[in-house]
């Protein structure tokens, strides 16, 4: 199952390719932000398979999550591949 989950975004770490490290529950890695514009540190994303599709504030992110982790395993282990993958 592929969700498409909030995260924070901590930092650009290549501007050139557009990389942001984002925060998703504790999680932390690379995505691409390419698709979207004038996103940066503090803001609030929705990523996909590795991308930022979405800008979202932060009371949306919030009540994104909640209902993902009342999915319970399926969300569980979707952070567990978030965490696995790598984008560099």
């Amino acid at each position: 199952m592929c969700l498409a989950i909030p995260g924070q975004i901590l930092e650009v770490v290549d501007e050139s390719n557009r990389l942001a490290r984002v925060d998703v529950a504790g999680v932390q890695r690379n995505v691409n932000i390419g698709l979207l514009d004038d996103v940066g540190p503090g803001d609030w994303v929705l990523i996909h398979v590795g991308f930022a599709i979405s800008q979202v504030d932060e009371d949306e992110a919030r009540a994104t999550r909640e209902l993902l982790e009342q999915m319970g395993a399926d969300y569980e282990q979707e952070l567990r591949e978030l965490g696995e993958s790598v984008i560099e």
